[in-house]
């Protein structure tokens, strides 16, 4: 990653463009991803694409999905002082809407223009097991068809990586035979790495929880014990994309990244209070830079 070397070498502080959902109360999108990446060592730029009272995991909730001429408002403010220009990496998550969705590639575009190795790390939010699709309409299709190709870097749960590839996969082998038609190839743009969490396939013990990382040449599988938690609580792939990403930027190779993300992770949520509804950002931060147990890929 030159951008993270660079910044390594200089002493200056990588700069990441984070454009997410935001709650006043509660910790996902940006609520969640701002500390760590701070705590990594990385200056986050937030830019909300909402602004909730609190997320949905507490019932109802006050406030408004900005429209994509606010984003666009916000971003041509940053531009103008030349922070774009400096961003090394580019972090999306929830989108309110497609328009949204446009705004933000415009602008990975533009960053591109002056650093043609920004990580571009697109989490592509749309639902999960249990929960079905609980984004608007038209976002998986921009998500699968325009964001996809801009990407780096994509971060899809089980479920949403099943949505993104149009079919079921059933085991491992499958999985990195399907991730790698997403990747990126010289016939076609596309990323050069997807990470696909909460794996559960049938050849894959069911006590376990399994995180895949895929590229064109290598796979490898990083496996936690499964800590049984009622309600989960919001924001997990929030947290882990943000510190996977602070990892990289900070000169970890992938599959190390992400290792130390899914260990940071396990930390939080086996320190979450029984009903509770957010992982202990707080109270458990050194677990963001310092997980107490560490768990490694392993290569398939």
């Amino acid at each position: 990653m030159p951008n993270a070397e660079q910044a390594a070498k200089t002493g200056s502080t990588p700069l990441v463009l984070s454009i997410q959902s935001h709650v006043a109360y509660g910790h996902v999108g940006n609520a969640a991803a701002v500390l760590p990446l701070q705590l990594l060592g990385v200056q986050p730029v937030a830019i909300h694409t909402v602004q909730f009272s609190n997320h949905t995991g507490y019932g109802e909730f006050k406030g408004q999905v900005f429209s994509a001429d606010h984003i666009r408002d916000v971003l041509d403010g940053l531009r103008a002082r030349g922070v774009l220009e400096n961003c090394c990496a580019v972090l999306s998550g929830y989108l309110g809407d497609a328009a949204i969705g446009e705004v933000i590639l415009s602008a990975v575009r533009d960053i591109r223009a002056q650093q043609p190795n920004l990580i571009y790390l697109c989490d592509p939010v749309m639902g999960d097991v249990g929960r079905g699709v609980f984004v608007r309409p038209g976002i998986p299709e921009f998500l699968r068809n325009q964001a996809l190709p801009e990407a780096s870097l994509i971060t899809p749960n089980h479920y949403e990586f099943e949505l993104l590839c149009g079919h079921a996969v059933t085991s491992v082998p499958q999985t990195i035979e399907t991730a790698r038609t997403l990747l990126g190839s010289k016939q076609r743009r596309g990323p050069t790495t997807v990470v696909i969490t909460s794996l559960r396939t049938e050849d894959l013990p069911d006590d376990r929880l399994h995180t895949l990382v895929v590229t064109n040449s290598q796979a490898w599988i990083i496996a936690t014990p499964l800590i049984q938690c009622d309600p989960l609580p919001n924001g997990m792939g929030d947290v882990l994309s943000a510190i996977l990403l602070g990892r990289l930027l900070t000169g970890h190779p992938v599959q190390e990244a992400t290792a130390l993300a899914v260990s940071s992770l396990y930390a939080l949520v086996a320190r979450t209070a029984p009903g509770q509804r957010d992982l202990p950002l707080i109270t458990e931060r050194v677990q963001l830079t310092e997980p107490q147990e560490q768990f490694h890929a392993i290569s398939v």
